[in-house]
């Protein structure tokens, strides 16, 4: 098709796929900037202007006019619960982005009325207390209220949950059910439990009761995956590391994923871990898998990366900031066997450790292989999360050719953070530009789905303005790095984490064609609009997998969301909003504030304790 005089004159060497007319920011050293790229079987060709890439032009080649905007390599998030998400993307109600609680129990009741018999209603991550005008958590009795006969269950990042009288009926709670080890189930004066939850500083209270509610089925799970991977998309998003997790075993819930990667469906590049899940076994369960499979192995679609984010379960540490940190017991036996396993066979690994306590540890079980050569022996490995770690650690970290791999948890976490360790602490959680100073590959990722939410923009404007979703400012500006270096974080650092950097993050001749065309610059937009930012258009290997705006219908089809009830049918993901002057945050708040005070006079005059007179204040004493 002809665009602005672009011609069709191309044969043989017609690419599939032109963008013109773009501001390509390619992450190329070589050449950082450019207006027009082509595209041929799923790899870019040529990456120039409108006269570079007119020869490649013919008669079938699909030309995209960007219109000004801004490109960007696809961005890829290396830490993200992709493959657990997927399968239960469905059937979450998502308060991500939602600005007010009482927004939040509207969709909340609104969806208990659709929600059939036997379903829950689960509201899974993705948002926080401190982002509602309000500033709290649903009550018990706001949840009965919404929800009087469907269960409800609502986690609150890795602190609690709040469950409604029929999901505690549900879940089989009862005056004699032990609280579990590490949680609690918090009850009334009459023994009762109450509704409400606390991870203490374990979550396995929170997962294991989210674990009983019904999951999908089959093609479902299928539908639900790639609905989830669109979503994904939206944000401009076209790779992921999984990360393993709780609840995620090998191979039973990875099979959708490997489905749909021999069907050509995925949208998303996944590389992903191996976790094992059964304590006292992992070192058996490691074995195995390596006589299985190694890293590596697999496309460009689907591939493993390695082990982790746990080796064995006594080793990990609790990210509960609610809570004083875990003092871990005696784990180093099993946990050097572990390591010296993946080692010796060629695996890398990722390790979840939130404090410096942990990593210190687990550093010196490093140093003891490295006296026998095992580290550094060209493995990729990493510590996740880190927000505690010392300069003394990451220099351990950099002498033993380790990287990072950080996430924004406390952009949903920040204020908990703060009130226990003070703004000192806050301030270097996690020392960001210490790690990058030291020469450390460090990638960035969001840790969704059950805690942060999946948009990486919320993960950029934190690591941009050092902001928590509550506008908190936690890092100063020493320890927050500029756009440039952020963006590259969420690129190409992510690649040299699954040893793609030769193919990926950039855009430039000979690496695959993943791009977003984005809705606003995020180069000049202000810092707080940066997190409002969303995908016009995303292609991840020639294939366009995401259009809305001018480009609305150029990507592929999915098949409708199912089961029809589902809260994604009706309300979609990420509750998308237009970022508001401070003026406007500012009354929006009040406006709030004065809903909620009527709330409260008529739960007063609805039991008898005040007067149904119109404009009565609350006090009596100043009715004169």
């Amino acid at each position: 098709m002809p665009v602005g005089g672009l011609v069709p004159q191309a044969t043989d060497e017609a690419a599939e796929l032109v963008v013109r007319n773009a501001r390509i920011h390619t992450g190329d050293p070589d050449r950082p900037q450019a207006e027009a790229l082509a595209v041929k079987h799923g790899v870019i060709t040529v990456v120039g202007d409108d006269k570079d890439v007119a020869p490649h032009i013919g008669a079938a080649t699909k030309v995209v006019d960007a219109l000004g905007r801004r490109m960007i390599p696809g961005l890829n998030d290396a830490h993200l619960h992709v493959i657990r998400g997927g399968l239960n993307y469905v059937l979450e109600l998502r308060w991500d982005g939602v600005r007010t609680l009482r927004r939040g129990l509207a969709m909340l009741r609104e969806q208990a009325a659709r929600t059939p018999k036997g379903q829950w209603v689960r509201v899974v991550g993705g948002w926080s207390a401190e982002q509602f005008a309000e500033r709290r958590l649903p009550t018990v009795a706001e949840l009965n209220a919404a929800a009087p006969d469907t269960p409800v269950f609502v986690l609150h990042l890795y602190q609690s949950a709040v469950l409604n009288r029929a999901a505690v009926k549900a879940a089989g709670f009862g005056k004699e059910t032990p609280d579990p080890p590490g949680g609690q189930i918090v009850r009334g004066r009459d023994g009762e439990p109450t509704g409400l939850l606390l991870a203490a500083p374990s979550a396995l209270v929170l997962y294991s009761t989210l674990a009983k509610a019904p999951v999908l089925e089959g093609q479902d799970q299928k539908v639900s995956t790639r609905h989830f991977l669109r979503e994904l998309n939206r944000f401009g998003l076209t790779s992921a590391i999984d990360a393993a997790g709780g609840f995620q075993n090998f191979p039973d819930n990875y099979s959708t994923v490997i489905e749909l990667a021999r069907a050509g469906q995925l949208s998303l590049r996944i590389a992903y871990h191996l976790f094992p899940q059964t304590a006292g076994q992992e070192v058996a369960d490691l074995a195995r898998w390596i006589d299985m499979a190694r890293p590596e192995d697999g496309d460009a679609w689907l591939r493993l990366n390695g082990a982790g984010e746990n080796l064995t379960w006594a080793a990990a540490d609790f990210e509960n900031f609610n809570q004083p940190r875990p003092e871990l017991g005696a784990y180093e036996t099993e946990f050097e066997k572990a390591v010296r396993l993946l080692m010796e066979n060629g695996w890398g690994f990722r390790l979840h450790a939130t404090y410096d306590e942990t990593i210190r540890r687990d550093l010196a079980v490093f140093e003891k292989l490295a006296a026998e050569g095992l580290f550094p022996a060209g493995n990729r490995w990493l510590f996740d999360h880190a927000e505690t770690v010392s300069p003394e650690s990451l220099d351990r970290v950099a002498a033993l050719g380790g990287a990072v791999s950080v996430q924004n948890r406390l952009s949903f976490q920040g204020e908990a953070f703060l009130r226990r360790y003070g703004p000192g602490r806050a301030a270097d959680a996690p020392p960001i530009r210490a790690m990058l100073e030291r020469g450390l590959t460090v990638a960035a990722g969001t840790d969704a789905t059950r805690v942060s939410t999946y948009n990486p923009w919320v993960a950029l404007h934190w690591l941009v303005s050092g902001r928590s979703v509550g506008d908190l400012l936690l890092r100063p500006r020493s320890n927050r790095v500029e756009r440039h270096t952020a963006l590259r974080m969420f690129t190409r650092a992510g690649a040299e984490l699954t040893g793609e950097a030769g193919v990926k993050g950039v855009l430039r001749p000979g690496c695959y064609a993943d791009l977003a065309v984005l809705s606003a610059d995020y180069f000049t937009v202000p810092e707080p609009e940066i997190a409002h930012i969303e995908s016009l258009l995303t292609v991840t290997g020639g294939r366009i997998v995401y259009a809305a705006g001018e480009y609305e219908g150029l990507d592929e089809e999915l098949p409708p969301v199912s089961p029809g009830w589902s809260p994604v049918a009706h309300f979609g993901g990420y509750q998308a909003s237009e970022p508001h002057p401070a003026g406007v945050r500012q009354a929006e708040s009040l406006g709030e504030a004065v809903a909620e005070s009527e709330q409260h006079r008529e739960w007063r005059v609805r039991r008898g304790l005040f007067p149904d007179v119109a404009g009565t204040p609350f006090d009596p004493c100043f009715d004169l």
